[in-house]
This record gives C-alpha cells, sequence and structure tokens, in this order.
C-alpha cells in the first residue's frame, strides 16, 4: 500500500484515462466540422454526442458489478481496445451512420475507464491520501481535454478530419499496450466490513442492489448529477458552437476549455483537503458549487447583448470547479459502501452527471433548431442559445432537490448507526463563532 509501486500502477492507469478523455472530448472541439462534414441539422448533430453519452451512462452499473466481480484491470484493457476501434470508425466514416456507430464504441470504452481507475486506488492506497489520489484521478484525467482542446483541434483543422480522429485512435493503442504491461489489480485481497467479495454474477447482482439502495449511494449519485453536468454539456459538446456564435475564433474557443482543465488543477487538491478536514459537511460543498453555476449562468444568460469576455472567464472557472465537485459523489461511495461492492457504487455514481448531461444535450439540440426556425437566424446564434441553455434550470433543479432528500436520508442512517447528528450549517457556524468568542 502506498509504495512506489502503487503510484506506477496508479500512473499508468491515469494515463489510460487521458486518453479516453481525448477520444471523449474529441467532438467537443469538432462539433462545427461535423456539421459541415456531415451536413445535418443541430438536432442530428447532437444526437452523436449524446448517443456517446447515453451508451456511458447506460454502462456504468453493468461495469460496476464486473468490476466488482472481475477486478479492474481487465475493463481497463477492455476500453482501451474499444476506444481504439471507436475512433477509427469515426476517422473512416462518409456520413453520420457510422460515425454515430464509432461513437458509440467510443462510450462504451469511455465507460470502463474512469471507475475502473477509481476502483484501483483503494486497492494501492490507503489512509487520509485516499481522497487526494482521488482528486489528483480526476484532475489528471482532464489533461485529455487539453489535448483534444489543442493538439487534435490543430490536428483537425490543419490535416483533416481522418488523420485527426486517426492520431487519437493510435494514442489509445499506445495507452492500451503501456496498461496491458504495468495496470495489476491490487497485491492484496482487500478485507471488507459486511459484504464480501463476489465470487460469482449473482453475487455481484447482489452486491450491486445493496449499493444501489444505500442512501449514501444515491447522495453520490445527485452529487455527480448536479455538479458535472453543466460542464460536461459545454465541453464535450456545446461550449464551441456557443462560443463561435458569440464571435470567438477556434483558437479562443479552445482557450476557454483549457481554463476548465487548469481550473480542476488548482480547485481539486482543495476539494480533497477540504473533504478530508470536514467529511460531514462535503454535501455543503456540493451545493455551494451548484449556487455558484447559477448565478454565473443567470448573469451571462440575462446580460444584455453578448456577455462580456471577463464573465464568461468567470463561467468557465466556475465549471472547472464543478469537475473535481462531482468527485465528492466518489468519496460519498466509499465512506458509506464497504469495499466489495464499491466498484458497483461508482457505477451508480458516475452515472449521475452523465445521465444529467445527454438529456441537456438533446434538449438544447433541439430548441436550437425550433429557435432557428422561428427567428431565422442561424442555428448557433446566440439569441438561440440564450433561450436553449435555459433547461439546465429544470434538469439541474431536479438534481437539487433529490440531493437534498437523499442528505436527508443519509443522515438519518449516520445517526442510527453511529450515534451522529449533524444539524444545519449555519448551526455549526454560530457554535463555532461562539466558542471562539469565548475563548
Amino acid at each position: 500500500m502506498n509504495s512506489r509501486r502503487a503510484f506506477l500502477v496508479w500512473g499508468v492507469a491515469v494515463l489510460a484515462y487521458v486518453l479516453a478523455v481525448v477520444q471523449r472530448s474529441s467532438l467537443g472541439v469538432s462539433g462545427v466540422d461535423a456539421q459541415d462534414r456531415f451536413a445535418v441539422s443541430a438536432a442530428v448533430l447532437s444526437t452523436l454526442a449524446v448517443v456517446q453519452i447515453a451508451v456511458y451512462a447506460g454502462l456504468q452499473i453493468p461495469v460496476g458489478i464486473a468490476l466488482d466481480r472481475v477486478g479492474p484491470r481487465k475493463l481497463v484493457l477492455l476500453g482501451a481496445a474499444l476506444l481504439v476501434v471507436g475512433q477509427a470508425v469515426v476517422a473512416v466514416s462518409p456520413t453520420i451512420g457510422p460515425a454515430i456507430a464509432g461513437r458509440v464504441l467510443v462510450g462504451a470504452g469511455d465507460a470502463m475507464t474512469f471507475i475502473s481507475v477509481i476502483r484501483l486506488v483503494p486497492m494501492w492506497f490507503s489512509g487520509p491520501i485516499l481522497p487526494q489520489i482521488s482528486q489528483w484521478t480526476g484532475n489528471l484525467g482532464q489533461v485529455g481535454q487539453i489535448l483534444s482542446a489543442f493538439p487534435f483541434a490543430v490536428l483537425l483543422h490543419g490535416a483533416g478530419w481522418t488523420p485527426a480522429f486517426g492520431v487519437a485512435a493510435a494514442a489509445s493503442a499506445v495507452g492500451l499496450v503501456l496498461a496491458s504491461v504495468f495496470v495489476r489489480n491490487g497485491p492484496v485481497p482487500v478485507r471488507t466490513d459486511t459484504i464480501p467479495l463476489p465470487h460469482s454474477w449473482r453475487g455481484a447482482f447482489h452486491t450491486f442492489g445493496h449499493a444501489l439502495r444505500r442512501p449514501g449511494t444515491q447522495l453520490g449519485f445527485w452529487s455527480h448529477y448536479v455538479t458535472q453536468s453543466s460542464g460536461t454539456v459545454f465541453s464535450l459538446l456545446w461550449g464551441v458552437p456557443m462560443l463561435r456564435g458569440l464571435g470567438y475564433s477556434p483558437s479562443e474557443a479552445a482557450g476557454f476549455l483549457t481554463v476548465i482543465v487548469v481550473t480542476g488543477f488548482v480547485a481539486g487538491p482543495v476539494l480533497g483537503v477540504l473533504c478530508a478536514r470536514f467529511p460531514l459537511r462535503r454535501s455543503n460543498l456540493v451545493l455551494g458549487i451548484v449556487f455558484a453555476l447559477a448565478v454565473v449562468w443567470t448573469a451571462i444568460l440575462l446580460w444584455p447583448g453578448h456577455p462580456p469576455t471577463w464573465l464568461l472567464l468567470v463561467l468557465v472557472v466556475v465549471m472547472g470547479i464543478g469537475g473535481p465537485g462531482s468527485l465528492i459523489g466518489f468519496d460519498f461511495a466509499r465512506s458509506f459502501n464497504p469495499v466489495g461492492s464499491l466498484g458497483s457504487a461508482n457505477g451508480v455514481v458516475n452515472v449521475g452527471g452523465f445521465l444529467a448531461a445527454f438529456v441537456m444535450m438533446f434538449l438544447i439540440g433541439t430548441i436550437l433548431d425550433l429557435a432557428a426556425q422561428a427567428t431565422g437566424q442561424t442555428v448557433f446564434a446566440w439569441a438561440n442559445f440564450r433561450l436553449a441553455l435555459t433547461v439546465q434550470y429544470v434538469v439541474v433543479g431536479i438534481g437539487v432537490v433529490m440531493l437534498l432528500h437523499a442528505r436527508r436520508r443519509t443522515r438519518r442512517v449516520l445517526h442510527a448507526q453511529d450515534g451522529i447528528r449533524l444539524g444545519p450549517l449555519w448551526v455549526a457556524l454560530v457554535a463555532r463563532l461562539r466558542k471562539r468568542s469565548v475563548q
């Protein structure tokens, strides 16, 4: 545990995740190019991303069950192989149909990577370093978004569609080879507290049922749902077209995407320390991030005319915090589940943000087309985006309501099992202020 070999295994696994993010986010910087190449509407273009995210989200629970049965190594390798094939199909697709099939494979490969890497962490690390390693896993993975925003985008606009996606597929092939050599499951069996490691598929499904019913798992799901979805929609599909509609060049739009990643690098370790320092107040961090997102999006959508660059920068910074903020959901899963069901719990949590994202992606694309027909403006005009982006309030608002419900249930369980009664945050803050004034 916590050895040099542990860091080597983790590092190569994270590289596999970086390459998965490259494949996942490659469509985000090529959305306008895809519309030109395939000559499709915004709604059909959104389908290219929606099916990828739908497959990703739909496979999280089966992958989580498989993780508890066969371990993360095999799924990391299978995921990398699917990414290679999927991007190769996209590279040579002359029409939208084969491209959608390729993105389905990309979504399937991507679905197997992140939660497998997260599952590796408690197999190789222990103690207070665990939440920080989890945060660094998510943060380092977002380097893939930078690689898609700049090297991939430069190659796409310089060499063309087929060479760019072909190089992306080759990169995942390299990751597949490295993972097959270095990535291994944990060196010793992991002890569990209430549920043993399943030795059959029936046992794995039984373990999944336990994980799904835990309020702490559900709290993790809704935490992931409300924090990640906005940034995912922006990064994977509609961010670059929106910025292009506001008059920014492709390189400037890519720069905004990079700010999201850089912010995550700064915010992730801070959130990891806060989660370790205040484990009973992690949901307040989640709600604070959601509130900040709501405030900034409201300012942008209500701004008369085009919003200024500084306000858009504030938006991408807040979305950059939302990325590592979504990893708090996995921290809830780890805290409220025995290790034997952690793969299933992580799978449930990881559905959250991507479920919200693909719903919003499709609705935004549909509204963009309807607004363009009604106004006679181009599809990616800012006026159309101003209307379409309001769907976030409905989708995320539902998630906030469910998060608060799951938090109340989790706190009741915490009180019943451990005798810990947790009051509202403002009560704790007032009590701490009074204690300091007395001292």
